[in-house]
């Protein structure tokens, strides 16, 4: 992020939208905008607020597999009989 290059007043934003929006394209860097003096809003173009999101479920995914394995070393783990009876149990299915 350029400080300088990126944080704008909301009233800029309006005045020059289509140059912010080249800006967003062309730098993949989100905008932050300013009311008042204070930050307020982060304005990115959709390709890099969908790669923004895709980073973070791989980073959801990767701790997952971390607990797990966690879990694993430290024997916190159960039979798959023992999960089928225990979700059977707490979702009320009868076989």
């Amino acid at each position: 992020m350029n400080l300088s290059r990126d944080i704008h007043s909301l009233t800029d934003f309006k005045k020059n939208t289509p140059e912010f929006l080249h800006q967003l394209k062309e730098t993949g860097e989100p905008v932050i905008l300013t009311i008042n003096g204070k930050a307020e809003l982060v304005v990115q173009d959709a390709a890099s607020y969908q790669k923004l999101l895709d980073l973070a479920e791989e980073a959801r995914v990767i701790e997952g597999i971390r607990q797990g394995l966690e879990d694993m070393k430290a024997r916190r783990t159960m039979s798959l009989e023992d999960f089928k009876a225990h979700a059977r149990k707490k979702h009320g299915i009868s076989v």
